[in-house]
């Protein structure tokens, strides 16, 4: 269990740098341009698009931040044997926003641009980029790991009292 909130507390931790920071830094002519995650879907809102805007906005940083969240939410009170309130909510609404989430569609599309603007301006990835594609691959180890037999495992010894590692200890002897 600890493996697992160490991969989702280091995703989130990575997400908000990402955030933070810029994605790229462009420079054409002389002049700089950087942008964040929020400001891309920013100026799709003031290019007359706020469906896209929304949507960009949603799949790239409301519903990961959100999933991350919850994620953390469930699982810190079990490392110390505490049922969250609201724990079969939670995890319903994390596999419903689980499908929504899409960073990793984000990220193939500013590769793609930033090779098509190669030719164009001098692109500089920004530390964002970094800990975005970190976000992904610690959120990727999280998903391939995380096992949701153990969860269930997990919050029945919290219903009786035990920590995580007596349901591991358990399981071992049967």
């Amino acid at each position: 269990m600890d493996r697992i909130i160490f991969l989702v507390a280091g995703s989130a931790a990575m997400f908000i740098i990402a955030n933070l920071f810029p994605i790229v830094v462009l420079e054409a002519q002389g002049n700089f341009s950087a942008t964040t995650l929020f400001d891309t879907a920013s100026a799709l809102y003031d290019q007359g698009r706020p469906m896209i805007a929304l949507l960009v906005f949603a799949t790239t940083i409301l519903l990961p931040a959100l999933e991350l969240s919850a994620m953390l939410y469930m699982l810190v009170p079990l490392r110390v044997g505490q049922i969250a309130p609201g724990l079969t909510t939670g995890v319903r609404f994390v596999r419903a926003v689980h499908l929504w989430s899409m960073i990793e569609v984000f990220m193939l599309g500013v590769l793609v641009v930033l090779v098509k603007l190669r030719d164009i301006a001098i692109v500089m990835p920004g530390i964002a980029l970094w800990a975005l594609a970190g976000a992904i691959v610690l959120f990727s180890m999280f998903s391939t790991s995380f096992s949701i037999r153990a969860f269930w495992t997990w919050v029945d010894s919290a219903k009786f009292g035990g920590t995580p590692d007596d349901a591991v200890r358990r399981a071992a002897c049967r």
